[in-house]
């Protein structure tokens, strides 16, 4: 199967503006997410993309530099902490299968006893804060994912968003059940509310579609950071997070996101999608509204056309 192949940069250009000018004229954008009163504010009418490669500035179009809250795509970077932390120990808590059911379902957590099925539903996620929090407060947990972000993204700037933080804090009563629930079974050991600090603050990110893309280039380039060659995780570890996100990046969606597009994904409620070109680029598209799973509907499609231009599906070009 053919690798995919780097673009030169002015045609790439050409590529994201041509992808925005056509979202721009598109109806049909989804809804927004209500259940987090700060996300159901955004305005629709918002569309970026960049293309981070791993030699090179990164390419953008739209509003590319507006902030939005990252929220499920932090889960790629507490996964990348845990990781560092404890290593494949990870594993004996969360495990690495798609779900099938939504993101914050609770139905299999009473099937399997509290383990949940990846560390990108929530109920995963939660396990890996809780994970984060084995010799450290929830503060400095924050500041650890934080710091992975800016130093990633080469942009000391980026913060959690204390509006969004606040209102999920209000509203999180379903994740309150799940980490209760894992709580009931063993799988969480610092107290409940300490995990959903954590946990609601890296979902409470903000970051443009530029700084998630710079900072996703460790990932396409085999663990490394392009910045400064230093090694964020094995080549080993980034291969297999990037298999997640290809399994279970996009909730109950994934299977059809990876016959659409064929890129490892992470999708967040926020409207941002990031996506992994091994040995390329990481690439974001971000417009709020999302599709009856959760992912944004037009940085979907934006995916599906940035692929049929370039020819960077794993599975190989379009014919």
């Amino acid at each position: 199967m053919p690798r995919p192949s780097v673009i030169e940069t002015g045609e790439l250009q050409v590529i994201l503006d041509d992808i925005a000018d056509r979202v721009a004229g598109m109806s049909e954008r989804g809804k927004v997410a209500q259940y987090i009163p700060e996300l159901a504010s955004v305005d629709l009418n918002q569309f970026g993309i960049a293309v981070a490669p791993i030699d090179g500035a990164p390419v953008s179009a739209g509003n590319a530099n507006t902030l939005f809250s990252i929220q499920s795509i932090s889960k790629v970077f507490s996964l990348t902490e845990a990781l560092q932390h404890v290593g494949a120990t990870l594993w004996q808590r969360v495990g690495r299968e798609p779900s099938g059911d939504p993101f914050n379902s609770i139905v299999q957590l009473e099937h399997e006893r509290g383990i949940p099925r990846n560390p990108f539903i929530n109920p995963g996620a939660i396990v890996v804060a809780d994970v984060l929090l084995e010799d450290r407060s929830s503060d400095e947990a924050v500041n650890d994912v934080l710091n992975l972000c800016r130093t990633l993204a080469e942009d000391a700037s980026i913060q959690v968003d204390k509006a969004v933080a606040d209102s999920e804090m209000r509203t999180g009563s379903r994740n309150r059940a799940l980490a209760h629930f894992m709580k009931a079974e063993g799988n969480l050991k610092a107290p409940v509310e300490d995990v959903l600090s954590l946990y609601f603050r890296q979902c409470s990110i903000a970051m443009s579609c530029r700084q998630l893309a710079v900072a996703g280039r460790y990932l396409a380039a085999a663990g490394q950071n392009p910045a400064d060659a230093s090694t964020v995780l094995s080549a080993q570890r980034a291969r297999r997070v990037t298999a997640l996100m290809m399994m279970c990046g996009s909730y109950d969606a994934s299977g059809e996101f990876a016959f659409r597009v064929g890129l490892p994904a992470k999708s967040g409620v926020g409207g941002g999608i990031l996506c992994i070109v091994p040995g390329i680029a990481a690439v974001t598209a971000w417009s709020p509204g999302l599709d009856a799973k959760g992912n944004s509907h037009l940085a979907s499609i934006a995916f599906q056309e940035l692929v049929r231009a370039t020819g960077w599906s794993v599975f190989g070009p379009s014919v």
